[in-house]
């Protein structure tokens, strides 16, 4: 797989189809691009996405905010140079500025909003014919990931490339230790352990800072970590990367059922989502997967995978993938930057004509860790079956700017039902 290549093979492959980039011909066709969404993750993958083609131009940006535009694009300008040429006219701002950074002259988006506005973005972007970056997770709710796999089904008959945000899997050094696994490294998998412990990423700021006059819908995106209408709770946010190490160690194959737990310790401050989860998933033959995040300030911090097999174990702790056992390795290979490496798999599959579409199993790994949350949040053991079917819309069928919404209220175990 070309993910696991350095920048320099990914445009020497890219030369079998496109000769005239390597030689640096100036007639080669540029790539514009679009930006939805200016915050720290859109401005980084913008950053890389003009490292990913020598020929890729950023020409339109979305954002709810002017200042927030105008700051992405200060950085941009110091990371890309003449790379960025958005101009006032190519600057959109609103809830549906994503629509005009879409229908302009763009032949990729990258979409970088609160993941609850995913599906529809997405949508859109493909009805529309262009080739997407999308951010990981891919949606708040059952509903969105049933969309989601709509879409992707469309990019694929349209030929279009869907790249996901689900940045281990281009890692070079993950994708060596997995492979060592394939290959029988630690024998049959027996249990996988993944945790995410933190601190808080993005704290409500006290209600009494809101600016008079602000609308719910606006507090509420521009504090979106903190509303699982926005952001899908922590455990789908951010714990979904080890969710998506989990799904790919069991070949994107779904779990039977999920026990899970999780709850809020620390006052929401007017948010409601919960600030640990634990979840246990059932895959076949007794195979087990543990899946644990918590965002709290002073406790213990780890990012780590743990993989039990019948021969020996993987455990990834900072990123280095070693393997212990009947088989001993360790990673020695240079590792990649693996946000740099989704970008440079996206422009070289444009370049080739060869399309790439991660959507299948994004959707899996995002509905894995919304399997953790839907049974920590009714206190019921949940079926892979019931979830994907699940008809819980968490995100609102109409926004207005200026409009009221009030905060759903936190899910109380046992109480809380399942729909």
């Amino acid at each position: 797989m070309t993910t696991g290549l350095e920048r320099r093979d990914l445009l020497r492959a890219a030369a079998i189809g496109f000769p005239a980039i390597l030689r640096g011909a100036q007639d080669a066709k540029p790539i514009r691009v679009g930006l939805v969404g200016c915050g720290g993750r859109g401005t980084g993958a913008a950053t890389q996405a003009m490292k990913g083609d020598d020929f890729a131009h950023l020409t339109a940006v979305a954002d709810i905010d002017l200042e927030q535009i105008n700051q992405s694009l200060e950085r941009l300008k110091r990371a890309a140079g003449d790379k960025v040429k958005v101009e006032d006219g190519g600057k959109y701002i609103g809830l549906d500025a994503y629509r005009k950074v879409i229908d302009s002259d763009i032949d990729v988006v990258l979409l970088a909003t609160p993941p609850g506005f995913r599906p529809s973005h997405l949508r859109y972007a493909i009805e529309k014919g262009k080739h997407v970056f999308c951010e990981k997770p891919i949606a708040v709710d059952a509903p969105g990931v049933r969309h989601v796999l709509e879409t992707a089904r469309m990019a694929k008959e349209k030929n279009l490339s869907l790249v996901s945000g689900f940045c281990w899997r281009y890692a070079s050094q993950i994708r060596a230790a997995f492979e060592q696994v394939r290959n029988g490294a630690i024998g049959d998998i027996i249990a996988y352990y993944a945790n995410f412990y933190t601190s808080p990423v993005k704290p409500i700021p006290p209600a009494d800072t809101r600016p008079a006059g602000m609308s719910d819908v606006e507090w509420q995106i521009r504090n979106w970590y903190n509303f699982c209408w926005t952001c899908g709770d922590s455990i789908v946010e951010q714990a979904v990367h080890s969710a998506d190490k989990i799904a790919w160690a069991m070949s994107d194959q779904p779990p039977q059922s999920c026990v899970a737990t999780g709850g809020r310790q620390i006052p929401a401050n007017g948010g409601n989502i919960y600030d640990h989860f634990s979840a246990n998933y059932l895959y076949p033959n007794g195979v087990r997967a543990f899946l644990a995040c918590r965002q709290i300030d002073g406790c213990f911090n780890e990012n780590g995978d743990y993989v039990l097999g019948t021969k020996g174990q993987l455990v990834i702790r900072g990123g280095v993938p070693r393997i212990t056992g009947e088989t001993n390795w360790q990673f020695e290979g240079q590792r990649n930057d693996m946000y740099q490496a989704e970008h440079d798999a996206l422009f070289a599959s444009i370049r080739q004509q060869k399309p790439i579409n991660d959507g299948a199993w994004m959707a899996t790994s995002t509905m894995l860790s919304m399997l953790g949350r839907m049974s920590a949040y009714t206190g019921q053991q949940l079926t892979w079956d019931q979830a994907m079917n699940s008809q819980e819309q968490i995100f609102p069928d109409k926004l207005e700017w200026s409009g009221s919404l009030p905060v759903a209220p936190m899910p109380l175990p046992g109480k809380t039902k399942f729909a």
